[in-house]
């Protein structure tokens, strides 16, 4: 990493740090931040401009809609039209922390934000950097910060400081939060219709949402307003990920040549590794069994095998049951038409 690189990494127990990094969210410039999901690559939410920035830095479509994120329930109603009760009762069930409420947009509010929609997402953070960059940035007058994922558009999600550097140009000012406590993003319920809806998945489960809001999830349909993360393609690694149970990945390791395993990388769960005489050329991670620790370390895995030089990545489908959704979710749309072995 060059030096002009390390002079745009800002400390994020450094309160100086912290008030220069608010500053340049008043003004306008862009700024990698640390969540307790993933880092995003935020700008004021209420300035156009400065969100434009954004899309242009990650090369990703203006229409697709960025998450707002915001200290707390007030700076929140400042982009809502209104907060339903539905929403109220998530945010005081799981804010700060990994959920994001989509609510009908304040006229004038947060358009570019939106994606040109009538809806915003919102979301408060649980990091304590980026609760006290809130807060700084606030007592500015920025009171919400857009701040989609700090990477290339469709790429994986950075959980490092490090992946961010990678991703992008020196200028970049990044602050340093450490590793992310939960790895993948958050879960998105839509609170602007009748009936909330589950757009995206994440660590908490349908059912402590739905304990929460006192009725169901509804699936989404056609009408369900854009959301981050929602693409069909999307969290993918340079190389090619193929999703497999485990027989497949078993038949599919055997009938590989040692000159054929060049370059293939395995995650699995309940494989053991092969020796070394079959092993031979073979990347191997071991998956974790619980559904938190997998989510925690999936967006570094995919990385570590792609700086690794892995060409293909066969990773073992995740089990059945509500609390792997979020981490089938990120990984059936980073292998998209790749899902299986021909």
């Amino acid at each position: 990493m060059s030096e002009k690189r390390h002079a745009m990494l800002l400390d994020g127990q450094d309160p100086q740090a912290i008030a220069q990094a608010a500053q340049a969210l008043a003004a306008g410039e862009l700024l990698a931040l640390p969540t307790e999901t993933v880092y995003g690559l935020g700008a004021r939410a209420d300035a156009d401009a400065a969100v434009a920035k954004i899309f242009a830095a990650k090369g990703r479509p203006a229409d697709h809609p960025l998450i707002v994120h915001v200290l707390d329930a007030a700076d929140a109603a400042r982009f809502a039209a209104e907060l339903p009760p539905v929403a109220l009762a998530l945010m005081a069930a799981f804010w700060p922390g990994p959920l994001t409420v989509i609510v009908k947009r304040a006229p004038g509010m947060g358009a570019a934000a939106a994606g040109g929609q009538d809806s915003i997402g919102l979301r408060s953070p649980a990091h304590p950097v980026a609760r006290a960059l809130l807060a700084a940035a606030r007592a500015l007058g920025v009171n919400g910060v857009a701040a989609p994922s700090a990477n290339r558009f469709g790429r994986v999600s950075p959980t490092l400081a490090r992946h961010v550097l990678d991703e992008f140009e020196p200028g970049l000012l990044v602050l340093d939060g450490g590793e992310c406590e939960v790895g993948i993003e958050s879960s998105i319920v839509d609170c602007s219709r009748e009936h909330p809806v589950l757009l995206r998945p994440g660590v908490l489960t349908p059912a402590e949402i739905e304990a929460v809001m006192g009725q169901p999830l509804w699936a989404p349909d056609a009408a369900a307003p854009r959301a981050s993360g929602t693409l069909a393609a999307h969290y993918a690694p340079a190389a090619t990920v193929r999703l497999l149970d485990p027989a497949a990945l078993q038949k599919g390791l055997e009938a590989r040549s040692p000159q054929a395993r060049a370059g293939l990388a395995v995650y699995s769960r309940t494989l053991l590794a092969p020796t070394s005489s079959v092993a031979q050329g073979l990347l191997w991670r071991k998956m974790p069994e619980d559904a938190r620790a997998a989510a925690h370390e999936l967006f570094a895995v995919l990385r570590d095998l792609d700086a690794a030089g892995a060409g293909e990545i066969w990773i073992e489908l995740p089990p059945a049951g509500a609390a792997w959704d979020g981490v089938r979710d990120r990984l059936s749309r980073a292998a998209a038409a790749f899902q299986a072995v021909p």
